[in-house]
């Protein structure tokens, strides 16, 4: 399994990227801001909080299962935030 860092940087660039994307959308299509677009960068940013508190949880039993559940959320969550993406249009 990859390290926990590698993992946290991951997390970070994938959901950054994320939220670039929904800006530049935001400036193709009018230029400001749109509540659906607020919505999903608030959302990318609860999500990223989250995940990077469940990371750097220290009492869990198996560390293994742990992190492979993170991956595993994490890769479902960026995979949703790009279809909330494609809707925006």
């Amino acid at each position: 399994m990859a390290s926990v860092k590698n993992l946290k940087k991951e997390i970070n660039y994938v959901l950054g990227d994320i939220v670039n994307i929904v800006y530049v959308w935001e400036m193709t299509n009018g230029g400001k801001p749109t509540e659906a677009s607020d919505k999903l960068v608030d959302e990318i940013y609860e999500t990223f909080d989250t995940l990077m508190t469940r990371a750097n949880q220290k009492d869990v039993e198996s560390k293994k299962a742990h992190f492979k559940q993170i991956r595993k959320d994490y890769e479902a969550a960026a995979n949703q935030f790009v279809a909330k993406i494609n809707e925006l249009n």
